[in-house]
């Protein structure tokens, strides 16, 4: 069947079975003007001779193209979402009074669609609701947080027939789904601006021949897309292809389509007008769309924000993700000119940290000049809001010019004669934090006992050896450093921080600086100066080990909250190997 003699048969599928409210794309409606086309079709018997609906026959035409099924993507956790992701996954917003998942549910359901698998990921047991409501299947990502969307669609290869691929946050004013789709295609529509979209360019029946980010403009990929069987099947074999490799771990699906276009079948663009699918990359895309959002968002987050600020929501504006940071998940805002930075507390960080005890230390670090920044902390849901520093640099770790610095803030922190009542004991805390991870894995700590032994004896060996504690950060690398344009230094985020060891904080610079033991020893001395006496620079060599030992085990178990951690486990175990195998070669143990 030709591809007008299908938009046409399809289009009175449609009319017949009372979808008067469905989308159609251009081709369609360049189609729907052919009236030769249409005389055809009722030639044929496909079409009644009154031209009023399709026969039994053009019924028969149109079952090989029948869309077997639907899958929705919506494992990822959105983050440049923030701050409404940070509560739940964006496909479960509300937009215009309809949650967006379940919106293309019911288009989909309404198009004839009946099977339709969700593959979930980020709190995914917020979707499972959908299960009693429409009749859905899921599919569970456990890989969401670090693999694309590649991965959900791998672990769905075996729903890929004729097939619908949808993501959850997509909002289609009229409904763009058939029972019947001609080919394997992507929706989109013409721009005349640069986006962060993926462009192509067609040939002259609409097939895709090249495919490229950041133009300037014309025809973006926007919306559902839909596969035949051969397309999902060339498809499969180049994930499995990827497997090993994991050359498209961190990319959309539609990247692994763009560097094989000639060994897939033919990927056509199936082209709609600007103003019917829309999705939401940015919260102030939403707010455009929806002006619920302007005055009321139903975030808790964005009312905390309101309530400390006193102003409107409509007020807080330029939401911006900030990446850094291995415990919290952080995003920048901005009020009346001025910007802000709202911490989310990570999952599981409860466990071992607490939030009183950090909004205590954040006011007297302000009060003396170290931190700045604090605005207000709330005590028992962990999140924390400070000014914004936009203009800083973090130390450099092969420049003892930086070091002196460091340590300058380090001895005044230490110096300060603040006394609290709680603080870090890093050989102490592991042992509590081994007790949470044997809990999930009884022997999972089996491995790591010749290790921990070696840091019992060195903490054993510093107890009482006279030096004092005192009023520390806990958790000075260089991420929480930040030396502004006029030489002032600041020392940011305290969830660690007490009446500790001093040795936790020169420890951990050196641990995640990964000194060699002579940049080590310098750093050690500079700050030591005059009290340095043997005895005491031992204590302070002893603590690199013992803090970076602290830092494995607590990554450890950051792991086993789902947190991704990479190197810095390697190299927080690395350098406990490292500086204890060192102080206890050196005398003989």
């Amino acid at each position: 069947m030709k591809k007008d003699e299908f938009n046409i048969l399809n289009s009175f599928y449609n009319g017949n079975v009372g979808r008067i409210n469905c989308s159609s794309d251009l081709d369609v409606k360049k189609s729907l003007q052919k009236q030769e086309v249409f005389n055809y079709l009722i030639q044929a018997g496909l079409i009644a001779k009154n031209g009023s609906k399709i026969t039994d026959t053009g019924l028969e035409a149109l079952e090989p193209y029948r869309v077997n099924n639907a899958v929705i993507l919506a494992a990822g956790a959105s983050t440049r979402f923030i701050p409404l992701s940070l509560e739940q996954p964006k496909g479960l917003f509300e937009v215009k009074g309809e949650k967006l998942i379940e919106r293309q549910i019911q288009q989909l359901q309404d198009a004839g669609i009946k099977n339709i698998t969700i593959v979930l990921g980020y709190k995914k047991e917020m979707f499972y609701y959908l299960e009693d409501k429409y009749g859905v299947n899921f599919i569970i990502n456990e890989s969401f947080n670090i693999k694309n969307n590649i991965e959900s669609l791998y672990l769905a290869k075996e729903k890929l027939r004729n097939t619908y691929i949808c993501v959850s946050d997509s909002y289609f004013v009229e409904n763009p789904f058939n029972q019947y789709e001609y080919q394997t295609f992507n929706a989109g529509i013409s721009i005349k601006k640069k986006t962060n979209e993926m462009y192509v360019d067609t040939d002259e029946n609409g097939k895709i021949i090249m495919m490229e980010k950041y133009r300037d403009s014309g025809k973006v990929l926007f919306g559902h897309s839909f596969w035949n069987e051969d397309f999902s099947n060339a498809f499969i074999k180049l994930m499995e292809a990827d497997r090993t490799v994991g050359k498209y771990n961190q990319s959309f699906w539609e990247w692994m389509v763009k560097d094989n276009l000639n060994n897939l079948p033919s990927f056509y663009f199936k082209e709609y007008e600007e103003g019917n699918i829309y999705e939401f990359d940015y919260f102030e895309d939403l707010r455009r769309f929806d002006s619920q959002y302007q005055g009321h968002t139903h975030s808790e987050i964005i009312h905390n924000i309101k309530l400390i600020f006193r102003c409107d929501e409509e007020d807080i504006v330029n939401f911006r993700n900030v990446n850094e940071g291995m415990t919290n998940t952080s995003f920048i805002f901005e009020i009346n000119g001025m910007d802000y930075i709202y911490r989310h507390p990570g999952d599981g960080t409860d466990s071992i940290i607490s939030r009183k005890n950090e909004k205590n230390s954040l006011i007297k670090a302000k009060e003396i000049g170290i931190d700045p920044t604090y605005i207000y902390a709330d005590i028992n849901e962990g999140w924390k809001i400070s000014v914004f520093i936009s203009e800083f640099r973090e130390p450099d770790y092969n420049s003892f010019k930086d070091s002196k610095k460091i340590i300058s803030v380090l001895r005044k922190l230490h110096g300060s004669g603040i006394k609290v009542d709680y603080g870090m004991d890093p050989w102490k805390d592991s042992l509590e934090i081994e007790k949470l991870l044997r809990k999930k894995a009884p022997e999972c700590f089996e491995k790591n006992e010749k290790l921990k032994r070696k840091i019992e004896l060195l903490y054993k060996k510093t107890a009482g050896d006279g030096v004092e504690k005192c009023f520390c950060h806990g958790d000075t690398y260089k991420h929480n450093w930040m030396i502004k344009p006029d030489g002032n230094v600041i020392l940011i985020d305290w969830e660690y921080s007490g009446y500790s060891d001093p040795g936790i904080d020169v420890g951990y610079y050196i641990v995640d600086a990964m000194y060699d033991f002579d940049e080590a020893e310098r750093f050690i001395k500079e700050y030591l100066q005059d009290s340095y006496t043997e005895k005491r620079y031992y204590h302070f060599w002893a603590y690199t080990a013992i803090i970076a030992y602290y830092w494995y085990v607590w990554a450890l178990y950051r792991e086993s909250c789902g947190a991704v951690m990479g190197d810095a486990l390697i190299n927080w175990r690395d350098m406990a190997e490292k500086y204890a195998d060192h102080i206890l070669d050196c005398e003989g143990e």
